[in-house]
């Protein structure tokens, strides 16, 4: 009994006047353990609903982690062993504060990321728009979203953006959306067939659902035209431009076709000889 308690009070000599015990080497080894077994248990809480490609994209995460372990532990240890750490830690504080600020961004990109994935708020085909610019996403990575614009652009968004600027998800809710046009006419137009001109003209639109039917809105009564909304649904928001821009081709030849006046402002100027 006493050759093994003298075995596990027996001090290493790592340098100078630092010296490390067997039982305090253990003490640590456990120590380091526990916290990977709790890193580990974290990772698997925080990853359970998410699928193995969405999982892959942390595990740099935890590698760094599992790093600053490593260190961290060391460290203590040494400490804990005598060694002076005082001067070491001083000389490194300066590099350390600089590289903080010059990571900054960097780290703010990562936990914007994980929040993302965690809170599910941006899936992979979604439309989104940002900075009032509207792309499908295409990829989700711990650092940038990656998105294609309509103009077929690929759009780098930095994940920090979602945390500093308001985002527009078109499609969370579902992948049905509403495209509005605006249209005016003069004043002694027939509204009733209007209305009905321009429901026809949006429900033979392709990308127009038929199971949803377009609304036409009467919005206000404006200074010199009668002003309206319509409102088509689609399940391709991706092409809403296009889709709005046919639409208006077709209003302008058939609102023509029809002798349905198109109002301009209009000013009338009296002047005194």
């Amino acid at each position: 009994m006493e050759k093994v308690k003298s075995f596990f009070q027996y001090n290493i000599n790592l340098f100078n006047e630092a010296e490390i015990s067997i039982a305090s080497i253990i003490l640590w080894i456990i120590i380091f353990t526990g916290l990977s077994f709790l890193l580990r248990l974290i990772k698997r809480i925080s990853t359970r609903k998410l699928n193995d490609e969405d999982k892959g994209k942390f595990k740099p995460i935890f590698s760094f982690l599992n790093y600053f372990l490593v260190i961290a532990v060391v460290l203590l240890a040494l400490q804990d062993a005598g060694a002076n750490l005082t001067a070491l830690l001083a000389a490194s504080a300066a590099l350390l504060v600089g590289v903080g600020f010059a990571l900054q961004t960097f780290f703010q990109d990562i936990i914007s990321g994980v929040f993302i994935m965690i809170d599910q708020s941006v899936h992979v085909g979604d439309i989104i728009e940002l900075d009032g610019k509207v792309g499908r996403v295409e990829n989700i990575t711990l650092r940038t979203t990656r998105a294609v614009t309509r103009d077929n652009k690929v759009l780098v968004i930095p994940n920090h953006k979602y945390l500093t600027n308001t985002l527009f998800n078109w499609t969370e809710n579902n992948k049905i959306t509403g495209e509005g046009i605006k249209i005016s006419v003069a004043y002694g137009t027939d509204i009733d067939k209007f209305k009905k001109l321009m429901i026809e003209i949006s429900s033979k639109h392709p990308d127009v659902l038929k199971s949803k039917k377009p609304l036409l809105l009467f919005t206000e009564f404006g200074e010199s035209s009668l002003d309206f909304l319509l409102i088509v649904f689609t399940d391709n928001a991706f092409k809403g431009g296009i889709i709005k821009s046919d639409l208006r081709y077709s209003i302008e030849k058939t609102l023509r076709e029809n002798e349905i006046e198109i109002p301009f402002p209009q000013r009338v100027i009296h002047t005194s000889k």
